[in-house]
């Protein structure tokens, strides 16, 4: 009997931040990931599809994701109309033959946005034959307070998603057992984040696995052993690595470590 192949290890255009998007796709082919995942930011080259098609090509690194710019810091990317955003990641995702787009979901203040967010997604997915797989949050803590910074809420498995994103720092920061959120989703686990998170204060870390509290390690040997066939996307912080050579570091680490565990091994 043939070996299940084990899923794609992909890199995050964000886990080379203050680096650019250009520089994610170079060290990713030079380090051998299988793809990238574009984080539409601040970076006008990531918003910019005929910019990262060029990027693409060049490289010879495959988009297998895109990440709709739905961050705090990413408001005004695309312009201001959240669903326009989302609209235009299928475009991008469309154009770079990626067949998933990452989305979080609305902060609380964006009402009407957050209303129709669960019948709009499954809109999305109909009309443009792209998975949305949104993404788990966290609770957001002040002291002795914490805040439901999203609606209708921060834990996927709440909703009515056909495809969902697990990213193990935010399991961390909300103190989530992603073993067990794993197993709740089954298969609409469309694609994972990884990385990790101390799971001590309110901070999302996005730490190097195997350098917080997650158990990354069994959490990948589960979901490849049920079957996943998403994209496992390294999505690390390397903001305070010092330089290029301890980002790399860090990278290729992270890389080796995902490969370890997600082997699917013999059948």
């Amino acid at each position: 009997m043939t070996a299940p192949s084990a899923p794609r290890v992909t890199l995050s255009t964000s886990s080379v931040y203050p680096g650019t998007t250009a520089s994610a796709f170079e060290v990713a082919g030079r380090l051998g990931y299988d793809g990238v995942e574009v984080m539409v930011g601040i970076d006008d080259v990531s918003a910019d599809i005929n910019a990262v098609r060029g990027l693409r090509d060049y490289h010879g690194v495959p988009v297998t994701s895109v990440h709709a710019p739905c961050l705090l810091i990413t408001q005004r990317v695309w312009g201001t109309d959240p669903w326009a955003k989302l609209e235009r990641s299928a475009e991008m995702a469309h154009a770079l033959d990626a067949d998933v787009v990452v989305v979080h979901p609305p902060f609380r203040w964006q009402r009407d946005y957050g209303r129709r967010f669960v019948e709009g997604v499954a809109d999305l997915e109909q009309r443009t034959g792209i998975d949305f797989a949104v993404e788990n949050m966290y609770p957001w803590r002040t002291g002795k307070r914490e805040l439901q910074a999203y609606v209708p809420g921060w834990d996927p498995r709440e909703q009515d998603y056909a495809h969902v994103t697990i990213d193990l720092s935010h399991t961390a920061t909300s103190h989530s057992d992603p073993l067990a959120m794993a197993k709740d989703l089954g298969p609409r686990l469309r694609h994972v984040h990884v990385a990790d998170g101390s799971g001590t204060g309110a901070k999302d870390e996005h730490l190097v696995p195997g350098r917080g509290s997650q158990p990354c390690a069994d959490f990948l040997s589960q979901v490849v052993a049920a079957g996943f066939d998403g994209d496992l996307v390294v999505e690390i912080s390397t903001r305070k690595a010092g330089s290029d050579a301890n980002r790399e570091t860090d990278l290729l680490e992270s890389l080796a470590f995902v490969r370890l565990h997600a082997d699917a091994g013999p059948a």
